[in-house]
């Protein structure tokens, strides 16, 4: 049985890493939109069991999401610089393997969300349908980031399903602001490898827009302030909320000149400070609610 320790260890360091639990990174752009839902439909703090369970949920559906990623783009990765180290791709842990993690992921999640309302439950059905789905878009639709954004963003309908057990008009514009937003993050990390993907014959924004990319980038930064500004007259929210709008605003403007030259480098890091733009939205409400 001692023997056996190193290898077992040895193995979930594996699960980890194709799970990306050592890169929190799209956890939270997926969190942060739950949590602005969470809090906008509660009006304040929400009960802690639901806060807890869309926390855990919005990690393990994350990571259930790079496993089935992984399965389903393990041919091509081998062929981009930035994912040849997968360890789907090298061979480390089996296709097989990778999915049977994804479905123990994904029944967990379900487990945690039955104690909540049916409109919930149900929802729960696309959202996993979202997560399955996704990483097939790129072979089809020249935009796949919106698809993305439905998926990243499906925390907030949920969210005010179980807070509110019904879906108002306010929660699907902060949907489409999450939408618009994940076009602009995900182009940006798209532009990371846009060449790849171009002799992949693979389909991303960054493609689709080619040099336009930067331009349409500002263009989704600003329908997203847009939506959530028309999202925050409607809740009839004052001054916290809006300086958090405007504290994302500069966050924008900033990975703007960020990317205009196209670096490679450069864009990653664009992609990554996203989380500060979230942050700040969150931070609006949250004080907003809290405070206002």
């Amino acid at each position: 049985m001692e023997a056996l320790k190193p290898d077992f260890f040895q193995r979930l360091g594996l699960y980890a890493r194709l799970t990306r639990l050592d890169k929190p990174i799209g956890s939270l752009l997926l969190l942060w939109p739950t949590l602005w839902a969470l809090w906008a439909a509660t009006g304040g703090w929400p009960s802690w069991y639901i806060l807890i369970v869309f926390i855990i949920g919005t990690v393990l559906m994350r990571s259930a999401g790079c496993a089935i990623n992984d399965y389903f783009d393990r041919d091509f990765d081998r062929h981009v610089d930035r994912t040849q180290a997968r360890v789907l791709t090298t061979g480390q842990i089996s296709g097989k393997e990778a999915l049977l993690v994804a479905a123990a992921l994904a029944l967990v999640s379900l487990l945690l969300i039955l104690p909540l309302n049916q409109l919930t439950l149900w929802l729960s059905l696309p959202a996993i349908f979202l997560a399955i789905t996704y990483p097939l878009m790129k072979r089809f639709f020249a935009i796949p980031q919106a698809y993305l954004g439905i998926a990243f963003g499906f925390g907030i309908p949920m969210g005010y399903a179980a807070v509110q057990n019904a879906l108002p008009l306010e929660a699907w514009i902060m949907l489409a602001a999450n939408i618009c937003w994940a076009i602009a993050y995900d182009t940006e990390y798209a532009m990371v490898d846009r060449e790849d993907d171009i002799k992949l014959g693979l389909k991303t924004s960054a493609v689709t827009f080619g040099s336009w990319d930067v331009t349409m980038v500002a263009f989704f930064y600003a329908a997203t302030l847009s939506l959530l500004a028309v999202f925050g007259g409607m809740k009839g929210y004052q001054s916290w909320f809006w300086v958090g709008l405007a504290v994302a605003a500069i966050i924008a403007l900033r990975h703007l000149l960020w990317i205009r030259e196209r670096d490679r480098a450069a864009c990653f890091r664009a992609f990554l400070n996203n989380t500060w733009f979230g942050f700040s939205v969150f931070a609006g409400i949250f004080l907003e609610t809290m405070l206002g």
